[in-house]
C-alpha cells in the first residue's frame, strides 16, 4: 500500500515500520489489533484526508481514542486504525456550563478542568477512558440515576462523515445525525469534538465502604435492600474483589478478597450522609465517604489507569431476588480467577428518556452486571473464560435481553443494544451517511 500518498500532519505507521506494535496497541492488551495501517491525526483536516484516502482505496476506517472497547471489533482486515490520541484539549465556558473536548480527550482531563471551575461532568468510573467513545456509547456515570446518560447532555458534535465532510451537528443542524451519534456509536463518521453540558455541582458526597469477604452475604443483602428505597441522587455499585498481591496496592489489601460498595450522592451532603447511613451502620473496616470534587470522583472506583490485558462479561439485569444474590456471590468465591464481579444500581433518570434524547435515551433494567479478569498469563485463559461464563450463567435468568455498548466488550448483534424502533431508525441514518460501510466501529449498525 502506498501509504506515503497519505499526506497528513500527523503520523502514519505501516506494519513494516518501527513502532508498529506500539501504534496498533489497544488499551486492552489482549486485543491483538492488525489493521492495514495506523494513522494518528492531529486535527479534523487530517481526519478528512484519512477518510478520503480510505474511500479511494476500498479500505475501511476504525476510529479509536484509547481502545478500551477494542475487543468488540470483529475484524480490522483492510481497515485503517485511526487513533485520535493526539487530538486532545478541553475548553470550558463556566458561565454557560458547557465543555468542548477534542476527540482524544480523557475523562480525567475533563474532570480536572471542571473541578477548577466548580462544575461536574457526567464521567464514568474509569479516569483514562476516552470521552468521545464513552459518550457515543451512552455514558454511564456516578451521577446517572439523578441526571441520566451522558449522551443526552451533549449539545453539539463535530464529525467527519464518510463522504469526507466535516459537519457540526446539533438539535437544529443535521438533527437526525445528531440523534444517531448520541448513544448510537461510531457507525456514522469520525467525531472530532464534542460539546456538552456540565452540572452545577462543586463538591458531592461520595466514597467507598470496604468489608472482609466473610461478610459478603450480610452486606450484599443490606445493599440490595438500600437500592429498593434509594433516592435518585444516590448511585452505587457493589463489588466482590479478589485482589492480587501487588506492590501498587496498600498493604492491607494485597492478596485479599474483600467487599466494596462505592458511589456518589448527587445532592446535599447532609442528605447524602443520611442516604448511606444503613451501610455505615454495618461497621466497615474502611469508610472514605465525604465531600468529593469531580477530579476525586474520577479515581473513586480504583479502575486501572494503565493498559492491561483482560477479559470481561456484562449484562443488564431486571429486579433481583435472594436467589439471584446468592447465585452472584456463588460465582465469585475466593479462588476465582476473576478480579471482581460488580452489580451497579440503575433506574432513576437512567430509565427515563428525556425530551430530545438521542438514540440511547435510557437503559432498561434495575442493575448492570460486570465481571472482569486480568489475562496476565495466557495459559489461564480457559479457566478465566469458564469463570466469566459461570458468572454470566448464574444470572442469565434475570437478563433483560438488552446489552449496553460501553460494557459489552465482545462482538454482539447490535440490535440487542437498542429498542427496535430506534435500531431501525439508526439503520436508516447509516444507509444515508455511510451506504458503502466505510466505518468499522465496535458494534456496527448495518445499513439494512
Amino acid at each position: 500500500m502506498a501509504a506515503e500518498n497519505l499526506a497528513i500532519r500527523g503520523d502514519v505507521v505501516a506494519p513494516t515500520d518501527h513502532g508498529w506494535d506500539t501504534a496498533r496497541q489497544a488499551w486492552n492488551l489482549a486485543a491483538d489489533q492488525r489493521p492495514a495501517l495506523v494513522v494518528v491525526p492531529v486535527d479534523a483536516a487530517d481526519v478528512a484526508a484519512v477518510i478520503e484516502f480510505a474511500r479511494n482505496r476500498g479500505l475501511r476506517v476504525a476510529a479509536q481514542g484509547t481502545g478500551h472497547n477494542a475487543s468488540a471489533i470483529a475484524s480490522l482486515e483492510n481497515t485503517i486504525l485511526l487513533s485520535t490520541r493526539r487530538m486532545r484539549g478541553v475548553e470550558i465556558d463556566a458561565e454557560a456550563r458547557i465543555a468542548r473536548v477534542e476527540a482524544g480527550t480523557l475523562a480525567v482531563e475533563v474532570c480536572e478542568a471542571a473541578t477548577e471551575v466548580g462544575l461536574f461532568p457526567l464521567m464514568g468510573s474509569s479516569p483514562d477512558i476516552g470521552v468521545v467513545g464513552y459518550t457515543l456509547g451512552g455514558g454511564l456515570s456516578w451521577l446517572g440515576r439523578k441526571h441520566g446518560l451522558a449522551a443526552n447532555h451533549v449539545t453539539a458534535i463535530e464529525v467527519v462523515t464518510p463522504d469526507g465532510v466535516l459537519r457540526r451537528t446539533t438539535a437544529s443542524e443535521d438533527p437526525e445525525l445528531f440523534w444517531a451519534l448520541r448513544g448510537g456509536g461510531g457507525s456514522f463518521g469520525v467525531v472530532t469534538a464534542l460539546e456538552y453540558r456540565l452540572l452545577p455541582h462543586g463538591e458531592l458526597y461520595g466514597g467507598m465502604f470496604l468489608w472482609p469477604f466473610e461478610r459478603h452475604a450480610e452486606v450484599l443483602a443490606a445493599w440490595h435492600g438500600l437500592t429498593g428505597v434509594a433516592p435518585d441522587e444516590l448511585t452505587t455499585s457493589f463489588r466482590l474483589l479478589h485482589l492480587p498481591p501487588l506492590e501498587d496496592l496498600p498493604p492491607f489489601l494485597r492478596g485479599r478478597s474483600v467487599v466494596a460498595i462505592d458511589g456518589v450522592f448527587a445532592g446535599d451532603i447532609a442528605e447524602g450522609e443520611a442516604a448511606v447511613d444503613a451501610l455505615r451502620r454495618l461497621d466497615s473496616e474502611l469508610d472514605t465517604w465525604g465531600p468529593m470534587t469531580a477530579a476525586a470522583v474520577s479515581h473513586l472506583h480504583m479502575d486501572p489507569e494503565q493498559p492491561i490485558p483482560y477479559a470481561s462479561t456484562a449484562m443488564l439485569l431486571g429486579e433481583l431476588d435472594a436467589d439471584a444474590l446468592q447465585a452472584f456471590a456463588g460465582a465469585l468465591q475466593p479462588g476465582s480467577p476473576l478480579l471482581f464481579g460488580e452489580l451497579r444500581h440503575l433506574g432513576g433518570a437512567l430509565a427515563r428518556a428525556p425530551e430530545g434524547a438521542g438514540a440511547l435515551g435510557a437503559l432498561p433494567g434495575h442493575f448492570s452486571l460486570f465481571g472482569i479478569a486480568v489475562l496476565a498469563d495466557p495459559t489461564a485463559a480457559p479457566a478465566i473464560d469458564e469463570a466469566l461464563q459461570a458468572l454470566h450463567s448464574a444470572l442469565a435468568g434475570y437478563d433483560t435481553g438488552r446489552a449496553f455498548s460501553n460494557f459489552t466488550e465482545r462482538p454482539v448483534d447490535s440490535a440487542t443494544l437498542f429498542a427496535r424502533e430506534d435500531y431501525e431508525r439508526l439503520q436508516a441514518v447509516r444507509a444515508d451517511v455511510d451506504p458503502d460501510g466505510l466505518m468499522a466501529p465496535c458494534h456496527p449498525i448495518p445499513s439494512s
